[in-house]
């Protein structure tokens, strides 16, 4: 790329020139780049290196020698008051053209990927080119029947495949497309307003924000006015949040010490995030509402959060990659023996795709039932190996918002509460907002505003419309008789790191102002004189904590005449607690008491408040009433000092730890007792700073709140990291990544995080979860069921080859045919039909094809029917009717007692290895109701053995198919005894080995209790 510079944050103005060197104007030109060269002649232009990946640019920067991503206006470092100074005005429209040139067009565009990009990728599965091997190589032997079914199979697997992703795509490129192109006002550097498209925008720009609201194009800091933002799209809580411009250090008191720089999340509280929803602006004496542009397209956090969906990390499953393996140590061996391409595809069963896509099939339409949808069904089988659910709090395990349960007061029936103090607070001490005539703010706030039976004017004045008894702790009031009103002066709002929130009001009619406090227990308590506190707080507020409730306490404080803002918040009067309530969803604590039986880790992560997390966790029973939470604070280093972590128990905060008193260790049961908690802040200091803590943290952590979405991607990915098979529970647009990056995803939503996830429940709790980790497991069983089926139906075919080779015979093509549509197509489809068992049990499944107990089940079935198949070959040529065969000069006249012998013996043992091999509980319904199969299977017996009276009916039309011989009598009265002993020697040997495995995983288990007990 050819630019006039390689900065793209240096000033043209000084460079611009009303004409070229030579006196002439610049012509217009057909792309930007053209236009600067022409425009800026007299320089020399500067050939730009880039290369773009994943819809990220990579720019050459020669003095680091690397490559770097240009991200925005965060790449200066820039600090607030020089937001204020420098990029406050706006860019002219020759900074704006050349900014684009570097950052481009400010668009979060998702291609749609034609049909024939998706048809290559989904057809270089190995699977599919080795069955596009094996049809050449049956076409070409004539074999056309086979190649045939296998390729029409194939054919409707892609094709449902492509139809699947193909509808994701189209999905998520119309969600991002919605409201992702607006007409914006932009300020120039000439203090002229401009209209322009959305997609002009570059890190630099001033908008204006309109007064009706709009959705936010780009990420931009504001720089003058308020803003009510829904953020819904990043924080999953549909709480409108005010937002303030940005402080200007250089204006207060302390100047330049409080000049630090500017990040989107150290001040998050002033910036606009792309995505979300501007409802209303408030500004002051006629001045616009502003903001400078920081980050554009898919640098900005929605880009980010479409990033993450569009590329996610690959999801490895250990099922796949032994898959690959079991291919490759079939096909060396075999080749080596008998040196054909045809020993090839026999021993290598290509019906292995078709095979495994039923049983997945089948759990999909039971899943359908109900009402879990599936756009990833290759994912099913990994629900089956879940050990660990993360999943998020609100609308996930709780109802949306917070229940106001009642008030607790010293003197609750001394005097009229409608009038005290107790009241005012709540009515004023709030962060509340009116939309378009309707009070919008933290669930928390409205609730207990509207308890109060106050009304709100859009000026800062709340009056009580009710006076009356109130009866018990609280209660609605009736209507005043006369006017009662508070002005609301000033706001300090609710702060996480103090845990507190107050206002500063004044009584109609008054002139001293009150000011009234709400926040955290302990901190308001530390706040308020000793005389004014019940003796019993404590012991109160231990007790209702220990209940699961969210308590605030209240105080005030009569302000002097002279007094100032640094003093507000001390020597207050407390005047209560307020008890609040968040509800559970009916099935949350039984579906998670399922979940803890069978041993699968439960983990809540959320975008709310630390506390409210805590108590929800012990309410639903995900943290046990005698467990300890545990706070880790991590603080990032600041002024020289190192990034510390700052260890403190969630119900008695005053009480910090150092790390010596923690013993954070691996083993299962030494933090038993414990379950540490931590902020999205914390997780990412840790992430940072502690690296050798984070891995054995999260081994422990239940909690952890106000996560945004990259951090909930990341901790699903550390998860991964420590070898949990991961699960995500989720209902927004913020849980996108972590659903995404899963290896499975559940959405309770129909809405942005079904795109992402690749199962959607139309249940609207998370009972949705034990379903899908039963039907996983099933589908499991059943895929390892198949494996092994496959494994021994390769090698029986292969046994019976090879023994033909002997005799320079083999299978006709009939006989091929029959044993692989008749039956192996026929079995395989019905073995998959078991449904899942009834109960989450606590026992694991094998986490791939190469384990002990698998190996020694296959071997032991394949010296099975190798000893069965050589013993029936034997004995019919030491038969007195026996005639020697000898070839002719047609090769597809292959009719000879060893054919037939061989023919109908392997035929049986296909029936009998898929019965010894159909593994019904813990994790399936057993075999004997599966209807269909049991059917199929009695069918074929019958088939089987009632061959030698069909033989004798219809010898020539059977001739002509099968290419068999008639036998005597009395050998096919053998050829059932050899079947007899074959399953009965088939089925003790697989339950000794099942039982032989229980047993060694018992003495397992029981040994590892020991040691830990120890």
């Amino acid at each position: 790329m050819l630019a006039p510079g390689t900065n793209p944050f240096s000033s043209l103005d000084s460079q611009t020139t009303t004409s070229l060197a030579n006196g002439l104007r610049p012509h217009p030109s057909n792309t930007p780049a053209e236009g600067f060269i022409k425009k800026y002649a007299e320089y020399q232009p500067v050939q730009i290196r880039y290369f773009t990946l994943h819809s990220t640019k990579y720019y050459w920067n020669d003095s680091a020698q690397n490559f770097e991503v240009l991200t925005g206006l965060e790449d200066l470092d820039v600090k607030c008051s020089s937001i204020h100074s420098e990029h406050s005005g706006g860019l002219s429209k020759d900074q704006q053209e050349y900014r684009r040139l570097f950052f481009g067009v400010n668009e979060i565009a998702v291609k749609v990927p034609s049909l024939f990009k998706l048809l290559i990728k989904e057809v270089l599965n190995p699977f599919y080119i080795f069955q596009l091997f094996s049809v050449i190589l049956w076409c070409s032997d004539e074999y056309y029947y086979y190649a045939m079914t296998i390729v029409l199979m194939s054919v409707i697997s892609i094709a449902t495949s492509l139809y699947t992703i193909k509808k994701q795509y189209v999905m998520l490129h119309d969600m991002v497309l919605a409201h992702s192109i607006v007409r914006v006002s932009v300020c120039r550097a000439d203090n002229e307003i401009e209209e322009t498209m959305s997609t002009d925008l570059v890190p630099g720009d001033v908008m204006v924000i309109p007064s009706n609201g709009t959705v936010m194009p780009c990420d931009a800091v504001l720089i003058s006015g308020t803003c009510i933002v829904n953020e819904s799209m990043l924080t999953g809580e549909s709480v409108p949040v005010t937002k303030t411009n940005l402080p200007n250090p250089l204006q207060g008191e302390k100047g330049e010490e409080c000049d630090t720089v500017y990040g989107t999340e150290e001040h998050k509280r002033h910036t606009l995030f792309c995505g979300t929803n501007v409802i209303q602006t408030r500004f002051y004496t006629g001045e616009l509402v502003k903001a400078t542009v920081v980050r554009t397209g898919f640098s900005t956090s929605k880009g980010q959060l479409v990033r993450s969906i569009l590329y996610p990390k690959p999801t490895d499953f250990k099922l796949y990659r032994d898959a690959y393996l079991f291919l490759l140590c079939l096909v060396p061996a075999k080749t080596i023996v008998v040196k054909s391409l045809d020993i090839i595809t026999i021993t290598v069963p290509p019906a292995l795709p078709a095979a495994l896509t039923a049983g997945i099939v089948y759990a999909q339409r039971r899943l359908k039932k109900m009402g879990i949808f599936c756009i990833s069904p290759q994912r099913i089988n990994i629900c089956g190996q879940l050990n660990l659910v993360c999943f998020d709090k609100t609308g996930t395990l709780t109802e949306d918002g917070l229940d106001l349960w009642g008030v607790q007061r010293d003197n609750a029936f001394k005097e009229s509460l409608v009038k005290t103090h107790f009241v005012a607070c709540m009515a004023t001490c709030h962060s509340l907002t009116k939309i378009e005539g309707q009070l919008s703010g933290d669930p928390l706030d409205l609730k207990m505003f509207e308890a109060t039976g106050w009304w709100s004017d859009p000026c800062p004045l709340a009056h009580p419309v009710g006076a009356g008894a109130w009866s018990g702790s609280w209660s609605l009031c009736s209507a005043f008789q006369t006017s009662y009103e508070i002005g609301i002066v000033r706001q300090f709002p609710f702060s996480s790191a103090l845990q507190r929130m107050s206002v500063v009001v004044r009584l109609l009619g008054e002139k001293r102002m009150d000011a009234y406090l709400k926040g955290a227990p302990e901190v308001v308590a530390s706040l308020c004189k000793r005389e004014t506190m019940p003796q019993d707080f404590a012991e109160v507020l231990e007790d209702y904590t220990k209940q699961g409730f969210r308590v605030i306490a209240l105080a005030h404080r009569r302000l002097e005449s002279r007094l100032t803002w640094d003093h507000i918040e001390t020597n207050m009067e407390f005047l209560g607690l307020i008890i609040m309530q968040n509800k559970l969803k009916c099935e949350t604590p039984g579906v998670l008491d399922v979940l803890r039986q069978a041993q699968i880790r439960t983990v809540m992560v959320t975008g709310d408040n630390m506390l409210t997390a805590i108590s929800v966790a012990r309410d639903c029973g995900m943290i046990p009433p005698q467990d300890r939470v545990i706070i880790a604070d991590a603080l990032p280093p600041k002024d020289g000092q190192p990034a510390r972590i700052n260890w403190q128990y969630a119900d008695n905060p005053s009480k910090h730890m150092s790390k010596t008193d923690i013993e954070v260790s691996p083993r299962p049961l030494s933090l038993e007792r414990y379950h540490f908690a931590m902020s999205g802040k914390s997780f990412t200091v840790i992430t940072e700073h502690f690296q050798d803590l984070l891995q054995k943290l999260v081994l422990h952590g239940t909690v952890f709140a106000r996560m945004a979405p990259d951090q909930k991607t990341q901790l699903v990915e550390t998860l991964q990291s420590v070898d949990y098979f991961v699960g995500m529970c989720g209902d927004g647009a913020n849980d996108c990544g972590a659903l995404k990056r899963a290896h499975s995803g559940i959405s309770l939503s129909e809405l942005e995080a079904s795109v992402a996830s690749p199962f959607t429940s139309r249940t609207p709790n998370i009972s949705c979860v034990p379903d899908l980790i039963r039907e996983g497991r099933a589908a499991l069983v059943t895929s390892f069921c198949v494996f092994k089926f496959m494994a021994l139906y390769s090698m029986i075919q292969y046994i019976s080859v090879t023994l033909l080779y002997y005799i320079l015979s083999n299978l006709g093509d009939f006989q091929f045919l029959f044993i692989d549509i008749a039956i192996i197509l026929l079995i395989v489809f019905t073995m998959s039909l078991n449904p899942a068992w009834r109960e989450l049990v606590s026992r694991r499944l094998p986490l791939g094809l190469i384990s002990a107990p698998l190996l020694v089940s296959v071997l032991s079935q394949i010296l099975i029917c190798l000893a069965f198949q050589s013993l029936a070959f034997l004995m019919v040529r030491q038969q007195g009717w026996y005639e020697p065969w000898t070839p002719e000069e047609d090769e597809h006249n292959i009719q000879n007692y060893e054919n037939t012998t061989l023919f109908y013996v392997s035929s049986f043992q296909y029936l009998i290895v898929a019965i010894v091999f159909s593994k019904g509980k813990p994790f399936r319904q057993p075999s004997y109701k599966n209807c269909e199969r049991h059917l199929y299977v009695s069918e074929q017996h019958t088939y089987l053995s009632q061959r030698k009276q069909i033989l004798t009916l219809h010898p020539y039309v059977l001739n002509l198919l099968l290419q068999i011989v008639c036998v005597p009598y009395s050998w096919r009265v053998t050829l059932v005894y050899i079947v007899l002993g074959n399953a009965a020697v088939s089925v003790f040997m697989e339950v000794s080995v099942r039982a032989t495995s229980s047993v060694i995983h018992i003495y397992i288990c029981v040994q590892v209790y020991f040691q830990i007990q120890l």
